[in-house]
């Protein structure tokens, strides 16, 4: 009896060691809380009629009409950061990013168009080399990408992303970032990811360390579909196998798993892990794809050239409601307007990506040159890293999650060490990763290890 009592008693040990590691939820920042408090519904709604108001944002229609067109959106949004930037005492740097687009393969764009990325940069305070891109893509279609002249509302796609994005302006321009933040609003979605391409190469030419980007579109939480089983929900769509990876790479990732674990993967879980502290009730719906089912969006250009992104869409679309001509045919409405969005849907989506944003802004960045030893074979699995350049950085966590498991579920804190091991725990049979946390206790996104020797 006394033998059966001892052994009971060691497995209730063990049970209560894995236990005390298990991920504890974050306590919200009560400066991020408030902030959330700020993002309007009714601003959204304004700036979604605004942009409808413009009659067509066709990438291909007039530049030089002030109410109708490509051109009167481009001016209006700029004249919005601006006057957002006056009231935060000029904190944003504001520019039209132009180029000229050459007539592409997909004849989407048939003649040298000029277009257009509206900017607004709120400079970090400690870490301003640091960038976090959010964007939307204000450009609009009805049922073809090459009709310049047609209606074309684009109240959902993507007027609401875009009135996010504006909205996260108004709201985050009032506080301080230890990181940059770049708000963007893209041409050339509709014809082929053309603005998002452009800023991701001329970022990529000028080595910015974009840490993160994310993409809203088609955030509107259509009203047919209001009813439905998860309308608390907004998918994150991230891919697993990154879009440059090597041969090399390929190998090495085919030899010791991670398919599920690529930089954008870890973004996609960071977002989840903040919706669930800061909007409860409104979840991130996690998508293991890149995009939807044999389609795109303006993250792509970003994870081609090797840069963490991932696309911000709702749960269900309707595509009655989608890349469509307005019309009603047999008594049946067709046309992407404004009484189709449900304004309330796009200001959670709204406070989802901005916790996400401010809470990355604010903390580290993730660990850099993450590895896990493999000099010998053994049960133990050693893992080490770089020390971080911040001075507010006051250690480390290591993470970790069974192989089948979408998400982590345990953490330890092990100090300003940049080596450990974890006794016990055979890397077969666990995914471990590292994350950075500062005084305040802001966290990292995780990084995933690879084998060093």
């Amino acid at each position: 009896m006394k033998s059966k009592i001892f052994v009971v008693f060691s497995l209730c040990l063990c049970v209560f060691a894995i236990n005390t590691f298990a991920q504890k939820k974050a306590k919200p920042n009560a400066d991020i809380q408030k902030m959330l408090k700020e993002i309007s519904a009714r601003r959204i709604e304004s700036d979604v009629r605004k942009l409808v108001s413009f009659g067509t944002r066709n990438t291909l229609s007039e530049q030089d009409n002030p109410a109708r067109g490509i051109g009167a959106a481009r001016d209006w949004i700029f004249s919005e950061f601006n006057k957002i930037s006056a009231d935060c005492g000029n904190c944003l740097t504001v520019e039209k990013q132009t180029f000229l687009q050459q007539p592409t393969a997909n004849k989407r764009v048939s003649q040298p168009t000029n277009l257009t990325n509206v900017v607004a940069t709120l400079r970090g305070t400690t870490n301003p080399e640091r960038v976090y891109v959010v964007s939307g893509h204000y450009d609009s279609m009805c049922g073809s990408a090459s009709d310049a002249v047609c209606d074309a509302p684009g109240a959902n796609d993507d007027a609401s992303g875009t009135a996010a994005v504006i909205e996260m302006a108004r709201v985050m321009s009032k506080r301080k970032f230890d990181a940059t933040i770049v708000f963007m609003t893209v041409a050339g979605e509709e014809q082929g990811l053309l603005g998002a391409t452009y800023f991701a190469q001329q970022a990529l030419e000028k080595k910015m360390d974009i840490e993160a980007m994310f993409t809203n579109d088609i955030i509107g939480g259509v009203t047919t579909f209001k009813n439905a089983r998860n309308r608390q929900t907004v998918r994150v769509f991230s891919e697993g196998v990154p879009s440059n990876e090597t041969e090399q790479q390929a190998n090495t990732r085919r030899g010791t798993g991670g398919e599920n674990d690529s930089a954008s993967r870890q973004l996609a879980r960071y977002i989840k892990e903040t919706a669930e502290i800061y909007s409860p009730k409104f979840s991130v719906m996690m998508i293991y794809r890149r995009d939807r089912y044999l389609r795109g969006g303006d993250h792509i250009p970003f994870v081609e050239r090797g840069f963490t992104a991932v696309r911000i869409t709702e749960t269900n679309e309707d595509y009655d409601h989608q890349h469509q001509n307005v019309r009603t045919e047999k008594g049946k409405f067709y046309g992407d307007t404004p009484e189709f969005v449900d304004y309330d849907y796009v200001a959670n989506v709204t406070r989802v990506n901005a916790a996400s944003l401010a809470s990355l802004a604010l903390a580290p960045a993730r660990p850099k040159n993450v590895g896990m030893v493999t000099t010998r074979l053994g049960n133990d699995t050693e893992l080490k890293w770089d020390a971080a350049t911040e001075t507010d950085v006051a250690g480390y966590e290591i993470v970790w999650r069974d192989t089948a498991s979408p998400v982590w579920t345990n953490s330890q804190p092990i100090g300003s060490v940049t080596n450990f091991v974890m006794k016990d725990m055979s890397k077969d049979n666990y995914f471990f990763g590292v994350r950075a946390v500062d005084r305040a206790g802001n966290k990292s996104p995780v990084s995933f290890p690879r084998p060093v020797r």
